[in-house]
């Protein structure tokens, strides 16, 4: 598996708590905050439904 580096760069606020929840899921609770993941089927899915609020890059 390929390891992914994720970083928040919009905010959650003024988002349907689906979004929020997602975002809490993947250990990201504020802007700017990284984490590293697994590609895994998992994380791509919850990394789809909020892409729009995130950058993803391989390492």
């Amino acid at each position: 598996m390929k390891r992914l580096k994720i970083t928040q760069v919009r905010s959650s606020i003024d988002r349907p708590e689906r979004q929020k929840r997602s975002l809490q899921a993947l250990g990201l609770r504020k802007m700017h905050q990284t984490v590293e993941h697994e590609g895994t089927p998992q994380i791509l899915g919850i990394i789809e439904k909020v892409k729009h609020l995130v950058t993803v890059e391989e390492i």
